[in-house]
């Protein structure tokens, strides 16, 4: 597919479809595509008026217009023109694209308005929006029976006759780059444990900083030993595959404006351990997922590696299985972290934050400006929030609104939890300085609260993605699957 800019308008524009947007309630059309209308012969308003179109959010009308320069029009609803954001452009290009793929539109002219003061934005997100939607894994499916993608639109032109060509092509190049690093997120979130494993996150890894000029270093089991990882490797003991500490570095050209961190939980299958997930609703059949953390920070890597942006990004994951052997730590062992830390296992299924605590260890000597860690941590996060919006806990609340500016600028909704100093009580240990878990009430904070024991200096944000990195049924710009949730997140953060 073929996805480029052009100063024509919806008038001029010739191909076998052509899409505008309409604001809800918009029951005039204004001035060009009035114009349009008259060109069509009255054929746009008639549909409109047929199909009682309203311009709700995401509702999609498509008719076919005749045989001459234009053979189908698709209008999208942008909703209330008073709750316009970027999402709003995001959201309505995905579903043109999709529309466009079912109508067999082999050409599209999308026209969408550009909100706010920067033309960039709007055309960075239009195109984000068309290139997710579009998006189908079909990589573990024999033969080519991939029909959508078959129908994807060869070409895709924004019209955009109000925006300079040269900044039009420097946000499609953007979107390309956080697209690339969102898709592959999505595709290391969706394989499975058979094929994403410690071994090959690593390689994944170094291959990019081969590719991208990145530099990297992997720590095994000795090296991780000599560090005194004994939170990370106590999780790591019952896997037949080596655990990999993977740290992945970007540094731009000259003096970086600052330097940050981005730590990812890393558990490429988490059978729960000897607190083994059992029956139904137990979820174990999509801890596949579990490293959905590491893939949105391996996504972000290689957003910011083709971004190339002034900020030196250091992208770490203790990367390891969760597995049952009699090598498994036991309910009740106690593991020392690098920090010296001492912590009562209660709970070997609350391992994720046992390979955060090294990690998190480990950034925290690196001297950085700040760092935040992606995880799907708990399943109280989800119960809080739901499916689709991460929790985001922090001490610093100028760090945590920067990172939910970022995702409000994403289309990633954060919401700040609080971190209620009185609830590590809960985490107490008659034998231990900590246990791993505490009461079921107030799970994703006590989490949060552990997980600060492990930073001491600098300023951190936690975000619990348990929800948002997958999608059963798909919604708006997110296939089925994988969501590739906290990319485009963490390169706004960055770039900011």
């Amino acid at each position: 597919m073929q996805l480029h800019a052009v100063e024509t308008t919806a008038i001029a524009w010739s191909g076998t479809g052509l899409a505008i947007g309409l604001w809800q309630g918009q029951i005039d059309l204004p001035g060009d595509l009035a114009k349009l209308d008259e060109r069509l012969g009255g054929t746009l308003s008639e549909i409109i008026e047929e199909a009682s179109f309203t311009g709700k959010a995401k509702s999609v009308l498509a008719a076919r217009v005749g045989s001459g320069d234009v053979r189908k029009v698709i209008v999208v609803g942008l909703g209330d023109p008073d709750k316009a954001s970027l999402e709003t452009l995001r959201q309505a290009a995905g579903a043109v694209a999709k529309r466009a793929r079912s109508e067999k539109c082999h050409s599209l002219g999308l026209s969408l308005p550009v909100i706010g003061d920067d033309p960039a934005a709007s055309v960075q997100a239009i195109s984000e929006g068309i290139q997710l939607a579009l998006y189908k894994d079909s990589r573990f499916k024999s033969g080519d029976d991939d029909k959508d993608k078959k129908n994807n639109p060869e070409t895709i032109e924004l019209l955009l006759p109000d925006v300079d060509g040269a900044i039009a092509k420097d946000a499609l190049s953007q979107a390309n780059s956080v697209v690339a690093g969102t898709l592959l997120a999505r595709e290391l979130v969706a394989a499975p444990a058979n094929v994403v494993t410690p071994v090959s996150m690593a390689q994944m890894a170094k291959d990019m900083a081969q590719e991208h000029g990145l530099e990297v270093k992997v720590l095994g089991q000795e090296e991780c030993e000599a560090l005194g990882m004994g939170s990370f490797l106590g999780v790591a003991m019952a896997s037949d595959l080596p655990p990999q500490f993977i740290h992945l570095i970007y540094r731009p050209k000259g003096t970086p404006r600052k330097k940050v961190g981005i730590v990812g939980k890393g558990l490429t299958f988490d059978s729960g351990g000897l607190n083994i997930k059992a029956g139904a609703g137990s979820g174990i059949a999509m801890m596949k997922t579990d490293m959905g953390g590491a893939g949105a920070t391996f996504g972000a890597a290689k957003a910011i590696a083709l971004l190339q942006p002034d900020v030196e990004v250091h992208f770490i994951s203790a990367a390891t299985e969760n597995m049952i052997s009699g090598r498994a730590m036991r309910p009740g062992d106690i593991l020392t972290a690098s920090n010296g830390k001492t912590i009562e296992v209660n709970n070997t299924d609350a391992e994720g934050r046992l390979t955060l605590a090294d990690a998190l260890v480990f950034a925290d000597k690196l001297g950085l400006d700040a760092m935040v860690d992606l995880a799907t941590l708990t399943g109280a996060c989800v119960v809080a929030l739901g499916n689709s919006i991460a929790g985001i806990w922090s001490p610093d609340e100028e760090l945590a609104q920067s990172l939910v500016s970022a995702g409000k600028q994403a289309g990633e909704q954060l919401w700040a939890m609080p971190m209620e100093p009185s609830y590590f009580d809960g985490l107490k240990s008659v034998v231990a300085d900590m246990k791993n878990t505490g009461p079921r009430p107030g799970g994703a904070i006590t989490a949060s609260l552990f997980l600060e024991q492990f930073v001491e200096t600098t300023p951190w944000a936690h975000i619990d993605v348990a929800g948002p990195v997958w999608t059963d049924g798909g919604s708006g710009i997110n296939p089925a699957g994988a969501t590739g949730f906290g990319v485009r997140t963490l390169v706004n953060w960055v770039l900011s």
